[in-house]
């Protein structure tokens, strides 16, 4: 019969994170590696590419007239809305003058009356009230521009998905001159 009173005794070693040559310099050229990195802003969300500057559309700028006027609205139902942002940083533009443009239900692109511009809020956001939006070469689309010669000049041309919107929106990442 056994003794249940016997003693067993277990042995352990405790292996250190760093239990050989190849896994320290692996690791010590992982740390130096990501230490290099952020000084640069490649690790921080808010350095990232997130902020690159807004590139202009192709056809953004199609029946574009310099200087439209600044309105109130341009009609009523239909909104178009956005932010404007400094790219890099994305701190808000105050001020910043955006010109918008389509062809609505009250004529074409090229009708002065579908042309005005507004002025960005402290919060850098926008906002235009005008007339429905309708399909202009099959597509529903609104034009948006900056052109005031602080930042590099963006023409925007937002499609809507459907004539039936009654909004769009968009945002500028402007880059200065």
């Amino acid at each position: 019969m056994e003794d249940d009173n016997s003693v067993v005794k277990v042995e352990t070693t405790m292996r250190s994170p760093f239990y050989n040559r190849r896994s320290f310099l692996v690791s010590a050229g992982l740390a130096s590696a990501f230490t290099a990195l952020e000084p640069v802003g490649l690790l921080s969300p808010a350095k990232a590419s997130g902020l690159a500057p807004t590139r202009s559309m192709r056809g953004g700028s199609n029946n574009y007239r310099p200087n439209a006027p600044m309105v109130d609205r341009l009609g009523t139902g239909f909104w178009v809305s956005g932010t404007v942002r400094r790219a890099g940083d994305g701190a808000p533009l105050k001020g910043v003058r955006i010109q918008i443009w389509a062809a609505t239900t009250l004529g074409g692109e090229r009708e002065s009356r579908n042309h005005g511009s507004v002025l960005t809020a402290a919060d850098g956001s926008f906002r235009l009230e005008m007339e429905q939006i309708i399909p202009n070469f099959g597509q529903p689309h609104a034009h948006l521009a900056y052109d005031d010669g602080a930042y590099d000049t963006v023409f925007l041309r937002p499609v809507m998905s459907s004539a039936s919107d009654t909004s769009v929106s968009t945002e500028f990442m402007l880059a200065p001159v």
